[in-house]
């Protein structure tokens, strides 16, 4: 069909008399004026583009069909150009190209470097650096974080930075002194550590253990686990306490 359009369009549309073209052909107005003219083809094939409009949300991303894509932080509320192929997403702000992305199908892309300074420190921090940090502090902290991150190192990394941003506020001795008490209580934990440090009690003396003078049980085992007593000896009781009970009754008339 291509062949035989292309022969057509040479051999009977071409050498036709076009009144708008003067009584010309228009084969020979292509070769004379319009050939010479026309520009090369690009080297790279013509791409199709899909533009759109998107709104920068509170967590950095834009929304390109099923797919979220992040920006740098300060476009957080603006309004930006997308323009996405099959293969890119090319996120435009005021015209200026701000962001590339590989483009995916629907899940979410995220590059850390487009969040704040402070998210992406806490993207930095990880479990290595929270017990490099530790040691300096004291042995109690590092023994609190490496228990913090023993199991599942990346779910609790979040409270071992906490235990460690309390380095700012309170310094390493108070902290160091905190860890040291929330091990000796059995709850090594970030909320133990900040309970300690914002009551003031890390330098508390501990409690004291034991009967805390109790008076202590002196009659033995055996009493303790003794038997029933005998009836006899029960019943001898009974009658002394009711001779006892009836001389009370005869000195008190």
């Amino acid at each position: 069909m291509q062949a035989e359009a292309l022969l057509w369009s040479k051999n009977v549309a071409g050498q036709r008399q076009c009144r708008p073209l003067g009584g010309a052909a228009p084969l020979s107005v292509f070769d004379l004026v319009e050939a010479p003219v026309l520009l090369p083809l690009p080297d790279a094939p013509f791409v199709l583009a899909r533009w759109s409009t998107a709104t920068v949300g509170p967590d950095i991303h834009v929304k390109v069909g099923r797919t979220l894509y992040s920006v740098p932080w300060k476009l957080i509320g603006r309004k930006v150009d997308v323009r996405s192929t099959a293969t890119m997403v090319q996120v435009f702000h005021e015209r200026e190209l701000v962001k590339t992305h590989a483009a995916l199908q629907q899940v979410k892309r995220t590059d850390k470097s487009d969040y704040p300074p402070e998210k992406i420190a806490f993207q930095m921090r990880t479990p290595i650096w929270c017990r490099g940090q530790a040691s300096q502090v004291g042995d109690a902290c590092r023994q609190v974080i490496d228990q913090l991150l023993e199991v599942n190192a990346l779910y609790r990394l979040r409270a071992a930075q906490g235990v460690l941003g309390l380095r700012k506020k309170y310094g390493d001795t108070r902290l160091e002194a905190a860890c040291r008490k929330a091990i000796t209580v059995g709850d090594p934990s970030y909320r133990t550590v900040k309970g300690i440090l914002v009551a003031g009690t890390e330098t508390d003396p501990e409690p004291e253990t034991g009967d805390a003078g109790a008076s202590a049980f002196l009659h033995g085992p055996e009493g303790l686990f003794a038997t029933a007593v005998p009836t006899q000896i029960s019943d001898g009781l009974r009658d002394d306490q009711g001779h006892a009970d009836a001389g009370t009754e005869e000195a008190d008339r």
